[in-house]
């Protein structure tokens, strides 16, 4: 989704970070074997993930929705040696391909991080895991976005960053509503409800479809 012009857009993904060669060949293969590679997170959207990891050097992160782990790789990169992450994903067929790259990422980056691939039905996992997380990356099924988020408050910490992928989702957020549109409903509750919370510190970033962060308090 590009909310820019395109020559706007492209000039800043010319102008960022290049996308690493282990993410270009995810993508490519993602495109070749994959149904819905739009779910992928993208070069630029990867880039400001992997920044924003790399600022908060997370120990501990928890991903709900690794698809073929893309925004997985992107957030191992500002994780330190020693540090975990655990991936839910309810498709079965994608753990393997998923788990190939997030293996080859830790062989060629030489760095000790230990990865929980988790198959399953999120809202199941979720309050079954133990300790907090440093980071939480919320992109799945937009229906469960409420229920995922009451979960995870009980698995963070003051300092803790969520961040919730999709938003504007596609911007209708500010569109009438269609009849059988059981996502957009959600999302505006979602929103509303990262705002207001006293708990966090939340901001929406207009990166591709939209992404907030939100520091726990």
């Amino acid at each position: 989704m590009f909310f820019l012009p395109k020559s706007l857009d492209d000039y800043i993904v010319n102008h960022s970070e290049d996308e690493p060669q282990i993410l270009k060949d995810l993508t490519r293969e993602t495109h070749l074997k994959v149904l819905q590679p739009i779910m992928l997170s993208g070069a630029y959207q990867g880039r400001v993930l992997s920044m924003i990891s790399h600022l908060r050097a997370p120990r501990r992160v928890l991903e709900i929705g690794t698809f073929t782990g893309y925004s997985a790789i992107c957030l191992m990169e500002g994780m330190p040696s020693g540090s975990e992450l655990v991936t839910i994903d309810i498709n079965e067929e994608l753990e393997d391909f998923a788990g190939k790259y997030l293996s080859r990422f830790c062989e060629s980056d030489n760095r000790n991080i230990t990865v929980h691939q988790k198959i399953g039905n999120a809202t199941q996992i979720i309050p079954e895991l133990e300790g907090t997380f440093d980071l939480v990356f919320i992109d799945a099924d937009k229906p469960n976005y409420l229920t995922y988020f009451h979960q995870i408050m009980e698995k963070v910490h003051s300092g803790s960053l969520i961040i919730s992928d999709n938003v504007l989702w596609h911007g209708k957020v500010v569109e009438p509503i269609g009849k059988k549109d059981a996502s957009t409903p959600v999302l505006l509750e979602y929103n509303r409800l990262l705002k207001e919370d006293k708990r966090l510190q939340t901001v929406i970033l207009s990166v591709r479809d939209g992404l907030t962060l939100s520091r726990v308090l």
